[in-house]
């Protein structure tokens, strides 16, 4: 095991934050996710030796770091905002904990691709240049555990797109351990090998990215993953391997779920639901309710659907799809879905 982090970290008269994280590949990135205020940056900084533990040990490698001061641990953090020094050129800033090592600024500079970089003060910079130049001058100390704090969240749109893709590269080509904190989804799937998800300075759910996403283990997790259809459910009866499930004023089928529970959380991803201005005949799907459009709002390059079908579902369709089928408010569609696509969280496991 690489790395094995026991954080508590009570504040006076404040929150308590609680999380264990276990990494045990060089080359892997954990994400720590979860909305502000989940108690994510406190446990970077425990990590980093930045914040004191109130209890529990943080052990790297086999060594002791629980008591380690920050400055002898190999650790390499990237503050959210990069903290470039505005007065020292970027051959400067990169080298300032290195000053006694010749050759260093100028191999992490190749590494990085920032050698023509070098003369530049940091307010020429763009905002994925200033990313790339922070990240060397984090690696110029050769650490082997890299903190990330939000490291995409003071870029714009596009470019963050761009970096997103140039960071997940970057590092599994270092081959360094990380752990990256964000709050979005987009981040944790790109960028992720394992993630915990975080929220009110505890950890809801442990796993794979993917599998955080597609199988949310409580009602809290949907949330933050961005499941945008969560509703109260109840088991009528089982057949032939699903359930069918009584859901507002509607009925509905999934996958049966096993186990003794009648109660959950329903839960659909709005990109796994269709909308029909008919009723389907051909279609495998299990699930065909018959609904009326209750709001239309733009979601990107996409256009959300909510469709009142005895609870609100929500769809994601494109806006070519609003033209064809003549969406408005008020209007009746059907909204189709398959049985595997509705995740059922027991009630009991809340």
């Amino acid at each position: 095991m690489l790395l094995t982090a026991d954080v508590v970290k009570q504040f006076d008269g404040g929150p308590r934050v609680e999380a264990s994280i276990r990494i045990r590949d060089a080359a892997s990135i954990t994400i720590l996710f979860g909305p502000s205020g989940a108690g994510k940056t406190t446990v970077l900084r425990c990590i980093a030796g930045l914040e004191s533990l109130s209890s529990g040990r943080i052990i790297f490698d086999g060594e002791d770091w629980t008591a380690i001061p920050p400055q002898r641990r190999p650790v390499g953090y990237l503050f959210q905002d990069y903290a470039l020094f505005p007065h020292l050129r970027v051959r400067q800033n990169i080298g300032y904990a290195v000053k006694h090592s010749p050759g260093v600024v100028e191999q992490v500079a190749e590494t990085l691709r920032v050698g023509e970089l070098l003369g530049r003060w940091p307010s020429e910079l763009s905002a994925g240049q200033q990313q790339r130049v922070a990240l060397a001058r984090t690696l110029a100390r050769k650490p082997r555990l890299l903190l990330l704090d939000e490291p995409l969240s003071a870029l714009d749109a596009a470019t963050r797109d761009h970096v997103r893709s140039e960071l997940a590269h970057l590092l599994r080509r270092l081959g360094i351990a990380a752990i990256v904190v964000t709050h979005d989804w987009v981040d944790a799937l790109t960028l992720g090998d394992e993630m915990l998800v975080m929220s009110q300075g505890r950890v809801l759910q442990t796993g794979p990215p993917q599998e955080v996403f597609t199988r949310p283990q409580h009602r809290e997790v949907a949330a933050a993953v961005g499941v945008e259809t969560v509703v109260a459910g109840h088991i009528e009866r089982h057949e032939a391997g699903t359930a069918l499930l009584h859901v507002g004023s509607a009925q509905l089928i999934a996958a049966d779920p096993g186990g003794d529970d009648v109660d959950f959380y329903v839960c659909i991803r709005a990109e796994d639901v269709t909308l029909e201005k008919g009723r389907a005949e051909q279609s495998s799907a299990r699930n065909h309710l018959r609904g009326i459009i209750a709001e239309i709002a733009p979601a990107g390059v996409l256009t959300k659907v909510v469709v009142n079908v005895g609870f609100d579902l929500v769809a994601l369709v494109t806006r070519q799809a609003v033209a064809d089928l003549a969406l408005v408010e008020g209007a009746e569609v059907f909204a189709v879905f398959k049985a595997s696509a509705v995740h059922l969280i027991p009630k009991a496991r809340i």
